[in-house]
């Protein structure tokens, strides 16, 4: 038997946006429903496999790093330290929606019609209706079909992080997931091989500090091989060969890191008249509304970055549109921040060096770049035994407004966020270098940017 149920508003995932909205609304008075297919993802992709146990890997790697020992032991206790948190944080995000009156369901939900979803549970079927639906169901990794794929050695990001410390690491795959999983590894003491099938490490960042950055990774002990196309994976009992065009690499393990893609399939979506765009996203305006009138799509399912504090802002511009609450505002012209965590991380916001290089070699742009261990005053980097990197803002010459910056240094993640919000806020680079910054700290960088 099939019962159906009429809520407010149904989110379909519990990712940042769709739990953030779930448990506002609830608190608003709405009757609301929130669908997850697995209670191991409660929080989302960013609390159970994405950044929060990965950066907590991390922190257990520069802690080994400091201290040394068993390599294999320091792996495994990271390991259990990161799922013990996680453990805590996927019951704290239960718990948060219980409390806010938010009715949690676990099963496959799928969309038989424009505002009713059908969710599954093993032998048992509900319907639910709602006169708002949200869909946050995240994003999956790609994983593209070359022989051999499907191998016991072979792991995807979510996988990786359960396994025991491999001698040897191969990483398909040279962008920002690959490269913090050869960090991590690396720090614990693992051979790393990336195979990217770019023409140069880090291709996405500019020449110089991409280069820099590369230099940092081959001390730790990682390999770089470039215009790598993968062909065949060849596993044995004990090892598994990586074929690409003009060469092999064995390892131990391999990870696959080539990226994720929406993650719609199962969903219906065609029976709500819900479309996808040409990359497989959930086609959406600029205030996140669907082609299904009262249907919105927020987080990486809608094809926008692949980053949980944009899921964050999605929810904003959500409820502003639906309910009038918050500052109205769109997708359109946001400021978004990025960071790789390399050690040190690498962060970046605007353009880069050659996307202005024309402009810049016009005299309309100028680039102020440092070094970070030829500084004088910036002893913080030096003080906690990273002094690599280098920072860069690129200042439009005859308004003084920042256009861009690539910050490669410790603490660059928290930086960014200041010169992100100086641009959103039209503070000019001079202002920005003029700022009275606690001593010691690495947001001194700015003054040296003057």
């Amino acid at each position: 038997m099939v019962s159906t149920q009429q809520f407010d508003v149904v989110v379909v995932g519990f990712g940042k946006a769709g739990k953030t909205i779930a448990m506002k609304r609830a608190k608003a008075g709405d009757k609301v429903a929130l669908i997850e297919r697995d209670p191991r993802m409660f929080g989302g992709t960013c609390i159970n496999i994405g950044c929060v146990p990965t950066k907590k890997l991390l922190t257990e790697m520069a802690a080994f790093e400091l201290v040394g020992g068993d390599k294999d032991q320091g792996f495994a206790t990271a390991v259990e330290r990161r799922n013990a948190l996680i453990e805590k944080m996927n019951a704290a995000n239960k718990g948060m929606a219980d409390n806010a009156g938010v009715t949690v369901i676990v099963g496959e939900a799928r969309f038989v019609g424009a505002h009713t979803v059908q969710v599954t549970g093993g032998e048992d079927e509900l319907k639910i209706s709602g006169e708002t639906i949200i869909i946050n169901t995240g994003a999956t990794p790609v994983w593209p079909p070359i022989p051999g794929i499907d191998g016991e050695r072979i792991f995807n990001s979510t996988q990786i992080q359960q396994i025991e410390r491999p001698q040897h690491l191969v990483v398909v795959g040279g962008g920002p997931i690959g490269l913090e999983f050869a960090t991590l590894f690396s720090g614990f003491g693992s051979q790393v091989t990336v195979l990217d099938a770019a023409d140069r490490p880090l291709a996405r960042f500019d020449e110089d500090v991409a280069a820099m950055a590369a230099e940092l990774m081959e001390k730790r002990g990682v390999t770089f091989i470039n215009g790598a196309q993968v062909t065949e994976f060849v596993e044995d009992a004990d090892q598994v060969t990586v074929r690409y065009e003009g060469g092999e690499v064995t390892a131990d393990a391999v990870l696959v890191a080539i990226g994720r893609k929406p993650a719609t399939a199962g969903l219906g979506l065609e029976e709500a008249g819900i479309e996808l765009n040409e990359r497989g996203a959930v086609k959406v305006d600029e205030h996140l509304r669907t082609t299904a009138e009262g249907v919105y799509a927020a987080g990486d399912v809608n094809g926008g970055p692949q980053f949980t504090y944009i899921s964050f802002d999605d929810h904003r511009i959500i409820l502003a549109d639906k309910w009038g609450v918050g500052k109205l505002h769109s997708t359109k012209d946001r400021v978004i921040p990025t960071t790789t965590f390399l050690e040190p991380p690498l962060s970046t916001v605007g353009v880069s060096r050659a996307d202005v290089a024309e402009r810049i070699d016009a005299g309309e742009v100028v680039e102020r770049v440092v070094k970070i261990a030829e500084v004088p005053i910036l002893p913080r980097p030096k003080i906690l035994g990273q002094p690599e990197g280098m920072a860069r803002l690129i200042v439009e010459k005859e308004s003084d407004k920042i256009l861009g910056a690539t910050l490669f240094c410790i603490d660059s993640q928290e930086l960014i966020n200041t010169v992100a919000l100086a641009m959103r806020h039209d503070v000019t680079a001079t202002e920005l270098a003029e700022g009275i910054y606690t001593h010691p700290a690495t947001s001194e960088v700015f003054n040296a940017l003057g």
